[in-house]
């Protein structure tokens, strides 16, 4: 059965609106006075709130070396051809993807591959859907070397996201679907593929993280297999449940 799970990052900030909202609830009932009772509720919403932005739902689907799966939940904001020299070395494919308040805003890892890249660039907090968030905001960028090929996500804080957490570190290998990272409230991820991927998904379209087919590698046969129950991330999702 597929189950929903918070963000470990959420534990703090749910622990101290609990706690005040508890604290002002047992005032007013001892005191008896209804504007005490009106904030221990609206804190108490207040929490279920972050918790919603904090859901980290299991995500399972089709997993194959011939896929790439898209990194975040969200709308496709533009499939375009750049170049990405700094990692790629040339000519990609980049998939733009923001991500509202209502989305979940856990990342996953496009394809499975060695991490050799963790790199934090300062940067303003324009609007996410904005033309200068490409270039000006804050972000992170998360290389992964598939072996053949290397695929590059990279993290854009918004105007009201500004935190960024990578859950990977250099060196480290990851599986196809596994958590990568969390943007927080409002964001942006790209996602630079290899030039001659045969993309799947267009500008306006909804994708979902670890789900979404973005595209497939031409050289590979498009035949993709169930996750693996044995990878570490299935391990820890099924110790979630």
């Amino acid at each position: 059965m597929n189950g929903i799970t918070i963000a470990p990052d959420a534990f703090l900030p749910l622990a101290v609106l609990a706690g005040i909202s508890l604290g002002l609830l047992i005032v007013a009932g001892w005191l008896g006075r209804w504007p005490l009772w009106v904030a221990g509720w609206t804190v108490a919403a207040m929490a279920l709130a972050v918790a919603f932005f904090f859901r980290d739902p299991m995500r399972t689907g089709d997993r194959g070396a011939a896929l790439y799966v898209a990194p975040a939940d969200g709308r496709i904001l533009a499939v375009e051809q750049v170049m990405e020299e700094e990692y790629m070395g040339g000519p990609a494919t980049k998939i733009s993807i923001f991500l509202s308040l209502l989305d979940v805003h856990i990342q996953r890892s496009p394809v499975a591959g060695v991490v050799d890249l963790v790199e934090r660039r300062p940067g303003r907090f324009a609007a996410a859907w904005s033309e200068e968030a490409e270039s000006e905001n804050e972000s992170t960028l998360i290389g992964i070397n598939a072996g053949q090929e290397r695929v590059l996500v990279r993290q854009v804080a918004g105007m009201v996201a500004r935190r960024i957490v990578t859950y990977v570190e250099e060196g480290e290998l990851v599986d196809q679907g596994q958590r990568i990272g969390l943007i927080r409230f409002g964001s942006r991820v790209e996602t630079y593929l290899p030039v001659d991927a045969v993309i799947d998904v267009e500008a306006g379209q909804t994708v979902r993280a670890g789900i979404t087919i973005l595209g497939w590698r031409p050289s590979a046969a498009r035949e993709p297999v169930q996750e693996d129950p044995s990878s570490p991330d299935a391990v820890r999702e099924e110790g979630r449940r």
